[in-house]
């Protein structure tokens, strides 16, 4: 442009007409090149400070990040420095970096767990054939004669024709569930085919869900039955916490006992019930279905020690130069999985590197990219939640009290496990069909040179499982980006080289071995983490709201806040 003005003298000789065409060509020149050149260069995202960060945040002295632990007060204090010196300014309640979280926390003891009937008596061990807990803040739980009932897959869904309950009474007694939906394993052309999404898990087939509808229904217990597919993770996952469980205070509609049932051993209670297993999971594949009494009843004695405790999200704020009302959060939950058992070399912290230090560091560097950027014309919030490993208890007790209001909030984006075997050619998307945020992230992946890649594996419910899905049953929009929804694409070996960075990361998932290492390659997520910024940037600069698509269960809530 400077060019073109200074070329205008030379002009003055020329007719005036003349004179006005080479210089509108010039300038329809340069707006070409301005408009070419559009799209702000991202900041750059250091791979070697995500890697710093996730060091910090993995090391033995913060202890694995449990809520009410020491290693929470390490947490929150450096989480707290950090957003200082990056230049943010409190964004939790009354100028606070705090929201409190009250939480409930809970160790089941040990003691024998039985079922009789027909003459016998199993003995379940917890952690080989049940792993069982309490959310209850009591001394002890004791059961005696408590009957068994299969309810299939325990779904009362009258939008899809869909119930398993036929109105059985379960006042008192134990709830026993198949996990996931009911047309997951269904063959082609088997009539429940597609009624509750095929492979991809619903809501419905969450292990939260059907604990909840166990205990409005009035049972005192409830067990799942376990199978790796299913539930997308093993049996090692499930007996992950030893026994401790946290829920939020003064939750609504827990059960006494709440836990799974190895699969062998499942089989072993269904044949003792007169029943074979295999056969009862086609029979919950039938929307006629009804549920079973087993004929068993399970007896148990177990202490509880149970205590109070007031964990913290932690909120940063960078305010919006025309529009600060309006939000865009990001999010990533800062607790991992705290000290257990020793693994085979003594270990005993579950550092929670990738899940979610990664996570946390990727906010930072969001949060330094902004702040060398020009300042958004909305505002930017950046949300550390606590307890996602116990059930989303941060983000649940974000969404039940908001302090921006979900009116007010464009979107959520999250990012909870990124990878770390390097530069991916792809970048995985969770709950494909949701929102038009998905069509944002292509746009942003594709100025990368880079696609988007449905997730692999729908089963595993990973846009129930992640601290986005609180914020998206209060209608907000949501993107998360989770690494663990299939293989990348990489670029060093290709699909091949991301199934097998995938699988060794799935060995370490919730273990001692979820650890920081000099061999963790964390270009990959830096990648991501620049396309979270490019995402959030553009909705931050835009009086554009994102929307859900037609078919999304939160679009009627997002619609009843006028957006």
């Amino acid at each position: 442009m400077t060019r073109l003005l200074s070329f205008a003298p030379t002009l003055r000789g020329l007719p005036a007409l003349l004179r006005f065409l080479v210089l509108a060509a010039g300038w329809a020149a340069a707006t070409a090149v301005v408009a070419k050149a559009a799209p702000a260069p991202v900041p750059a995202i250091s791979a070697e400070r995500l890697s710093a960060d996730v060091r910090t945040l993995a090391s033995d002295s913060f202890g694995g990040r449990a809520p009410g632990t020491p290693g929470e007060t390490v947490t929150v204090d450096w989480l707290v420095a950090q957003l200082k010196a990056i230049g943010l300014k409190p964004g939790g309640p009354n100028g606070a970096w705090i929201q409190p979280v009250p939480l409930v926390r809970t160790q089941l003891g040990t003691a024998p767990v039985t079922l009789q009937g027909a003459g016998q008596a199993i003995a379940l061990t917890q952690g080989t054939d049940v792993y069982l807990t309490t959310v209850r803040p009591v001394d002890r739980i004791s059961l005696a004669g408590a009957p068994l009932v299969f309810v299939g897959y325990g779904i009362d869904a009258p939008e899809r024709g869909w119930d398993d309950f036929k109105g059985h009474d379960l006042k008192g007694k134990v709830a026993v569930f198949l996990i996931n939906d009911p047309d997951f394993e269904a063959p082609a052309g088997e009539p429940v085919a597609g009624t509750f999404g095929g492979r991809r898990m619903t809501y419905y087939g969450r292990w939260t869900y059907k604990f909840e509808e166990a205990a409005r229904r009035g049972a005192v217990a409830a067990l799942i039955v376990h199978d790796t597919p299913g539930a997308g993770y093993g049996w090692s996952t499930v007996i992950a916490g030893g026994g401790e469980n946290y829920d939020i205070a003064e939750a609504p509609y827990r059960v006494a006992l709440q836990g799974w049932i190895e699969g062998a051993a499942a089989q072993r209670l269904f044949a003792a019930a007169g029943l074979d297993l295999a056969a009862q999971r086609i029979a919950a594949r039938s929307p006629g279905f009804r549920p079973v009494e087993l004929g068993l009843t399970l007896a148990a004695d177990l202490p509880v020690t149970h205590s109070a405790l007031m964990s913290r999200n932690v909120l940063a704020k960078l305010a919006g130069t025309r529009r600060p009302r309006e939000v865009v959060i990001y999010g990533a939950h800062w607790d991992a999985y705290g000290q257990g058992s020793p693994d085979a070399q003594g270990r005993t912290v579950r550092p929670g590197a990738n899940d979610d230090a990664l996570g946390v560091a990727g906010l930072l560097e969001l949060a330094r990219a902004f702040r060398r950027a020009p300042a958004p014309q909305r505002s930017l919030v950046f949300a550390f939640w606590t307890g996602e490993e116990r059930g989303l208890l941060g983000s649940q007790t974000y969404a039940a009290r908001p302090l921006y209001r979900p009116a007010d909030t464009v979107a959520n984006i999250t990012l909870d496990i990124l990878q770390t075997g390097g530069p991916a050619r792809d970048v995985l998307l969770v709950g494909q069909g949701q929102n038009s945020l998905e069509d944002d992230l292509v746009r942003a992946a594709a100025e990368q040179g880079r696609t988007v890649t449905p997730e692999a594996l729908p089963e595993r419910g990973l846009f129930y499982r992640a601290d986005h899905f609180p914020l998206a049953k209060r209608g907000i929009p949501t993107l998360l980006l989770m690494a663990i929804s299939g293989a990348p694409d990489l670029v060093r070996g290709g699909r091949e080289a991301g199934q097998a960075w995938l699988d060794g990361y799935m060995r370490c998932y919730h273990q001692t071995c979820d650890a920081w290492s000099p061999d963790l390659d964390f270009t990959g997520a830096a990648q991501d983490v620049a396309l979270a910024w490019r995402v959030g940037r553009d909705l931050a600069n835009s009086a554009r709201w994102p929307q859900w698509r037609a078919g999304s269960e939160f679009r009627q809530v997002r619609a009843a806040d006028g957006r």
